[in-house]
C-alpha cells in the first residue's frame, strides 16, 4: 500500500501585525516618468502603512490636479479616494473628515496645487488643524504643462531653457509654522530612512501633519541650475537630526550623554544605535524652527527633518464638539433639524 504523496508547502507568507500581506497596501502600476521622485514617495507610503498595520480600508486619499495628484492611484488600493479639482483638495478633505471622523485622511498634493492656485485653501486647512496627513510632492515646476516655474521655485533657479526665476519662493514649511500647523517636516524623496520615519510619525500624530518632500522632476527640473534636482539636494541637504520611529507598545527610555552613542534594543528584537547630536534642536519650539529655516535659506541649504510638533492644540473636529460617532452613520433624526426648530429659526430672521 503506497502512501499518498503530499504537496510540499511553500514558505509562510509574510504578514504585518494585523495579518495582511503587503499587496493590499499597493496600488496600480505607475504612469509617471521613470525615476520620478513621486514614485519613491508612493513606495514609502506603502511600506509605512504596511509596517504600522493600518487597515487600508480606513484610509481616505485626497488629491487635486497635477503629477502629484496621480500618486494616490499607486498605493493603498483598498482605501477610499477622491480626486478633486486644482487647488481644492483641502475643501474636499475637510468635508469628508467632518462626515466620518474615524477615517485616516491622507492628502497628496503638489507645489503648484498647494502654493499657487490652492494657497488659500491650504491656509485655511492649516488654521483649522484638520487631523490628516498632507504630503506636498515639491519639484518646483508644473510637470503636466511643460515645466513652468511654480511658486516654490527658488530665486535664481533656471528652467531647462536657461530662463531664470526672478520671483522669491513660498516655503510651505514656514507657512505651515506661521499659520499654526501642529506637525511640520521636510524630507527628500531620495532619503528613504528619513522619509519613512517622518511618515510613520505623521500617521500617529493627532492633528494636521504637513510634510514637504523635495521630489525632483526628472523631465523638466533635474538639470544644472535647478535647486530641486537630485544633485542639488545631495550637495545642499542639511539634516537636523537622525530620525527613527518607535511604535507605541511600551515605553523605551534611555539616558544618552551629549555626543555619545547608545545601543537600544527595540520591541522586535532589533537594535538601534542612537547618537545624540551636539546641536540640540527642540522640535516643540516653533520660533526656533522658523529661525532654523531662515538660517538654512541664507546658507543655501535645504533643511530636512521634523521641524515642529505640537500635541496640545485641539483639532478642528474637537473645536466643533462633534460626537464620537461618524456623522455619516447617524440617523436622519439626529442630524436634521425638526420642523419646529426650522420654524423658530425662520421667525427669528423676520
Amino acid at each position: 500500500m503506497s502512501a499518498t504523496p503530499t504537496t510540499p508547502s511553500g514558505p509562510p507568507k509574510k504578514v504585518n501585525r494585523i495579518g495582511l500581506e503587503i499587496l493590499p497596501y499597493k496600488g496600480s502600476k505607475t504612469t509617471l516618468c521613470a525615476g520620478c521622485g513621486h514614485n519613491a514617495i508612493s513606495e514609502r507610503v506603502v511600506e509605512c502603512f504596511y509596517e504600522l498595520g493600518v487597515q487600508p480600508w480606513t484610509v481616505a486619499k485626497f488629491s487635486g490636479i497635477g503629477c502629484s495628484s496621480k500618486s494616490p492611484a499607486y498605493f493603498l488600493g483598498l482605501s477610499h479616494g477622491f480626486n478633486g479639482v486644482h487647488g481644492r483638495m483641502p475643501a474636499i478633505a475637510t468635508g469628508a473628515m467632518l462626515a466620518n471622523r474615524n477615517l485616516l485622511g491622507l492628502g497628496v498634493t503638489g507645489d503648484g496645487d498647494t502654493a499657487s492656485i490652492g494657497i488659500g485653501q491650504f491656509m485655511h486647512l492649516v488654521r483649522r488643524n484638520l487631523p490628516m496627513i498632507y504630503v506636498i510632492e515639491n519639484n518646483g515646476v508644473y510637470g503636466l504643462t511643460k515645466g513652468q516655474f511654480s511658486a516654490t521655485a527658488d530665486l535664481g533657479s533656471t528652467l531647462k531653457s536657461g530662463a531664470p526665476n526672478d520671483l522669491p519662493p513660498f516655503d510651505c514649511c514656514a507657512l505651515g509654522l506661521k499659520w499654526g500647523a501642529t506637525f511640520v517636516a521636510r524630507s527628500f524623496s531620495g532619503d528613504k530612512k528619513q522619509l519613512q520615519a517622518i511618515l510613520k510619525t505623521a500617521i500617529s500624530h493627532h492633528g494636521l501633519s504637513i510634510i514637504d518632500v523635495i521630489s525632483p522632476c526628472v523631465t523638466f527640473n533635474d538639470h544644472e541650475g535647478s535647486t530641486k534636482s537630485y544633485s542639488y539636494m545631495k550637495e545642499h541637504e542639511e539634516a537636523l537630526h537622525e530620525l527613527d520611529y518607535v511604535p507605541f507598545y511600551e515605553d523605551i527610555s534611555v539616558e544618552i550623554p551629549e555626543g555619545a552613542v547608545t545601543e537600544v534594543q527595540m520591541h522586535d528584537g532589533s537594535r538601534l544605535r542612537i547618537r545624540k547630536l551636539d546641536r540640540d534642536f527642540d522640535p516643540t519650539d516653533r520660533l526656533a524652527a522658523l529661525a532654523a529655516l531662515e538660517e538654512s535659506e541664507k546658507k543655501g541649504e535645504v533643511l530636512t527633518g521634523v521641524l515642529y510638533v505640537n500635541t496640545q492644540k485641539p483639532t478642528f473636529l474637537e473645536l466643533l464638539n462633534l460626537p464620537d460617532a461618524a456623522l455619516a452613520t447617524l440617523p436622519e433624526s439626529a442630524v436634521r433639524p425638526s420642523k419646529d426648530i426650522l420654524d423658530q429659526v425662520m421667525e427669528e430672521l423676520r
